[in-house]
């Protein structure tokens, strides 16, 4: 009691109790231990044997009547009650280091073995040697049983064959001799079981039948078998002609009737077993079932076939339904199957835990003792449920299922009483799966059950073991549980794991009645979630309280590290952080995990905010823990911390990983959807805030493309499409940017937004030399409602596709009555393409305006302007209007990009080196389209995003193409 006062005085008496206390530890077991500080000795004594039984396993060696038994290191039991009052057939007992030595009468005789995790010996008088019959003396000694001839056929494999018809398929495996065989059925599969170590070539056995889908073969050093995959209610049957043995499946005609074994009461002197005559049985072999994991006990037998038609259960076995032999499923360590001639026993050292003959008396004993129900639905009598008796567990869970399998076979209107003693048994033994299945079966053959408040309330709390809490919430939330105070407290606790925080706190309080009719392990846990909602909903003051209620009671140390575990979280809300710390790394020292990892965590955060560890030490302990812990709400709130640890590191595509890595994961648990959320931050704060800017833009466009699903929908969806495509366009990625904007015009946009984007996808592939492609976007988002500005630039822009078509004159008409600044710039280049010298440096000249009066250089939109009026007078042979550039512009030479391409156009001297080839790439096509598209790249930088009601969005997968490019180009880079 000492330690569990020394865990409650103080928080650094935490780590005391998490180093010095294993899981489990309570004040019973220190009690029981022996004051020697070893295995316990118990000494029992019967009238045929006496029991001496040491807890834990030791190794037995016998020598005469010397036994001696090496126990476990550190074992030290107190044999004073062997040395004072040693029990009958035990001479002495001398305890040496590590070793028990037991001196046995000389009429005696000893048996050891092992049940429940300890070791036993059975000590009894010796059985008299049999009388030798005196007419032995005289008649010659009987001669010896002659050796059964070798069933292995040469090279040692045995070849099945198959015949199919009827409805039957027959598998026939032929040997050298007769053999002895066992065919079984063990759940879906039947197992036949040969005495001779053969090799066994299945490979001619068919699959996908309905009486059969694939077998396969097992040798051992005795036996050989083969396991055929069958449905459980596949009939079965064994014959045998000569050295064939033949297993038929499915039903139909038998080749033979088996005889029935007979299993009876071995009612000889000694514990307590059974015995079988099974006629030509030749041996005992135990076959590994790879598929349970576990060893069967097969009896062989020689032919003609004989069997038991049903499943035999027994407390601690079961013998299998045969066609042939005999199989046994143990449940126990120690059972022995032995074979002597035709007759077959079957027991252990201790006996067999028989029922006794009259079937009366044993249905009265299933049900003597059953649990009973508790006074409330929500309860769990904790003090009777899970009591095993002498027997221990397996004894009492066999007993109880015996009788609820007899009362479930009895019809649909049976009875539930004992399926319900069976379910409260595993409830509080807190076998959860195992009480669901249970009350699950009795629903569906009783479905009046489910008006039944203990049932309802029965199958709750062991939902609420399981962690299935919507599950047990729709039990809880029946009308016939409404007003009982029991169940409102496991209401309390489901809303309170799954965040419904409100719900927890009203659920509490109308359960407070029946808290104090809890264990005291239920009590903490409702308390503390309870303390959980309070801190949750800001109310720090009340979730002190209920922590310092959750501690009232004396609980494992375990469940009180979980209840400081909490206290700590409220410590922290107090603004305590040091305090929290300290209780933290004590709790994370804890023997278990699921408290070890969230200590762990929460003080990993306190110590980064407080400066004591770096970013980078904090994201390891992070990533470790992760991995660390997986499963529940820990590991979720890891992930997300690590992740905004490595958005604040600038690692985002890690941080985007790790988040949408965990974002499916647990989705019913209230941190799934804050992750979620975080998730979403996190991609906004990347291409809507700018956090990418700092990225290549071939990576930037890769890490869209790789979570694209996460774009939003709506304004802010379309504007990060929008910048991420005028970084695209900024370095030329036409192709790319192309395939951003056509997604989101196809399928996110509609009405004035789409016809926008759509312009903007056409002056990409403008800017890309594909202007079919251009017109197609312009066609495809026509409307009948447009801004006159947004109209003019789509006349522009499908002018310009025009142009590039070679439709000269289609363009010029589009912008016959357009006297923008882009209509009379793209007039002037259809004019020059067209040859149309006058009317292009017309053009050129007045689209230049009075820049001739304004200081300062020409841009190189100018210049190429200035270039070309020059040109297309000289080759209409206008003089006087060339004269007047010349005069207008001749300033303008020294600062230009090109001074001496003006020069030579406007007044046709040279005075400096200028080849032909330098001129004619001055005032090709080239320069103004390089100028124009850098033009075009300005407006992109400074246009709005067009924003607007989004359409019902698809989710494709990205373009490939784009894609694709994307992840080349980042290759390259």
């Amino acid at each position: 009691m000492k330690l569990r006062q020394a865990l409650r005085s103080s928080v650094a008496a935490i780590t005391i109790a998490s180093v010095a206390a294993p899981t489990g530890l309570s004040a019973q077991t220190s009690e029981a231990a022996p004051r020697g500080g070893g295995a316990q000795v118990r000494v029992a004594q019967a009238k045929d044997f006496s029991r001496i039984e040491l807890a834990g396993r030791a190794v037995a060696r016998r020598d005469g009547q010397v036994l001696t038994l090496q126990l476990a290191r550190g074992a030290n039991p107190d044999i004073s009650r062997l040395r004072v009052s040693p029990p009958r057939w035990l001479k002495s007992a001398e305890m040496r280091p590590g070793v028990l030595v037991l001196t046995l009468a000389d009429n005696a005789d000893a048996r050891v073995g092992t049940a429940d995790g300890a070791t036993y010996v059975n000590l009894f008088e010796k059985p008299p040697a049999p009388a030798t019959p005196q007419v032995a003396q005289a008649e010659p000694a009987a001669a010896p049983t002659p050796p059964r001839p070798n069933p292995v056929p040469a090279g040692g494999v045995v070849r099945m064959a198959t015949k199919i018809g009827a409805g039957q398929v027959q598998l026939s495996f032929p040997w050298a001799n007769p053999a002895g065989a066992a065919v079984f059925r063990r759940g879906g599969a039947v197992w036949v079981v040969f005495d001779a170590p053969a090799t066994l070539d299945v490979s001619a056995a068919p699959r996908g039948l309905r009486q059969m889908s694939g077998a396969v073969a097992y040798r051992g050093n005795d036996y050989t078998a083969v396991r055929i995959d069958t449905p459980p209610n596949t009939p079965f049957f064994a014959a045998s002609q000569g050295a064939t043995w033949t297993v038929i499946l499915g039903p139909g005609a038998q080749v033979e009737q088996a005889a029935q074994i007979r299993v009876v009461r071995d009612e000889a002197g000694g514990p307590a077993g059974l015995k079988a005559a099974v006629s030509g049985a030749t041996k005992v072999v135990r076959v590994a079932d790879p598929m349970v994991g576990d060893t069967l006990s097969v009896v062989t037998a020689l032919g003609p076939a004989k069997g038991l038609p049903s499943r035999r259960e027994f407390v601690q076995m079961a013998l299998l339904p045969s066609a042939q032999g005999m199989a046994a499923e143990s449940y126990i360590d120690d059972l022995a199957m032995r074979q002597d001639g035709d007759l077959v026993q079957i027991g252990r050292p201790s006996g067999l835990t028989l029922s006794p003959a009259s079937a009366s008396v044993a249905r009265a004993e299933a049900t003597l003792g059953a649990p009973q129900p508790a006074s409330l639905p929500g309860l769990i009598d904790y003090q009777n449920w899970p009591k095993t008796g002498s027997g221990g567990f397996l004894s009492r869970y066999n007993a109880l299922l015996a009788a609820a399998n007899e009362e479930a076979a009895t019809g649909r209107d049976a009875p539930v009483a004992a399926r319900m003693a069976l379910a409260r048994f595993l409830v509080g033994s807190e076998l959860s799966f195992e009480a669901i299945g249970v009350l699950n079966d009795t629903a569906r053959r009783n479905p009046s059950v489910m008006e039944d408040p203990e049932f309802r309330g029965l199958r709750g709390v062991a939902r609420v073991m399981a962690r299935r809490y919507k599950e047990a919430q729709a039990d809880f939330s029946a009308p016939i549980l409404q007003d009982d105070p029991s169940i409102a407290l496991w209401r309390s606790y489901i809303a309170a794991q799954l965040a419904q925080w409100p719900e927890a706190r009203s659920q509490f309080g109308a359960g407070a009645e029946a808290f104090n009719r809890f264990s005291p392990t239920w009590k903490a846990r409702f308390a503390r979630s309870d303390a959980q909602a309070a801190l949750a909903l800001g109310d720090v003051n009340g979730a002190d309280a209920r922590i310092k209620l959750a501690l009232m009671d004396k609980t494992d140390p375990l469940e009180e590290l979980a209840t400081r575990l909490v206290q700590a979280q409220v410590v922290e809300a107090l603004g305590h952080k040091d305090r929290a710390l300290r209780i933290y790394a004590a709790v994370a020292g804890a023997p278990s995990e699921g408290l070890a990892a969230p200590a762990t965590l929460r003080a990993t955060k306190i110590r980064l905010e407080t400066g004591k560890i770096t970013p980078v030490q904090a994201a390891n302990v992070f990533a470790g823990l992760r991995y660390r812990w997986r499963g529940d709400a820990t590991e979720l709130e890891t992930i997300r911390a690590l992740g905004h640890l490595y958005l604040s590191q600038g690692r985002y595509r890690e941080a985007l990983e790790a988040l949408r890595g965990a974002g499916s994961r647990l989705p019913d648990l209230p941190e799934a959807l804050q992750l979620q959320a975080d998730l979403g931050a996190a991609f906004r704060t990347l291409f809507l805030d700018g956090a990418a800017d700092g990225l290549e833009p071939v990576q930037a466009l890769a890490m869209f493309y790789d979570f694209r699903e996460l774009t939003p929908l709506g304004a802010d969806g379309d504007m990060m499409v929008r910048r991420l495509v005028r970084r695209l366009v900024d370095v030329d990625l036409l192709d790319q940017a192309a395939e951003l904007l056509k997604y989101q015009a196809e399928n996110r946009l509609d009405g004035v937004p789409r016809a926008q984007v759509s312009t903007d996808l056409a002056l990409i592939y403008l800017m890309d030399r594909r202007p079919e492609q251009a017109l197609q976007a312009i066609n495809a988002s026509r409307t009948t409602v447009l801004p006159s500005a947004l109209n003019a630039e789509r006349r522009v822009v499908e002018a310009r596709a025009l142009m590039g078509l070679g439709r000269y004159d289609h363009g010029l008409e589009l912008l016959e009555r357009d006297n923008g600044r882009d209509a009379q710039d793209l007039r002037g280049e259809i004019s020059w393409k067209q040859k149309n010298w006058t009317a292009a440096a017309a053009t050129f000249e007045k689209s230049l305006g009075d820049r001739w009066k304004q200081p300062g250089p020409l841009s190189a939109e100018e210049e190429a302007k200035l270039l070309r009026a020059g040109v297309a007078y000289s080759l209409a042979g206008d003089d006087a209007s060339l004269a007047r550039m010349q005069q207008r512009y001749s300033g303008f030479y020294d600062q230009a990009r090109n001074p001496e391409a003006l020069r030579v156009a406007l007044t046709g001297v040279q005075s400096g080196p200028l080849s032909v080839s330098d001129f004619g790439r001055a005032t090709a096509d080239n320069e103004a389209f390089a100028g124009w598209v850098a033009k075009m790249k300005v407006r992109f930088r400074e246009r709005p995003a067009p924003l607007g009601p989004p359409t019902p969005a698809k989710a494709p997968a990205a373009p490939p193409a784009a894609k694709q490019a994307a992840a080349t180009t980042a290759a390259r880079g």
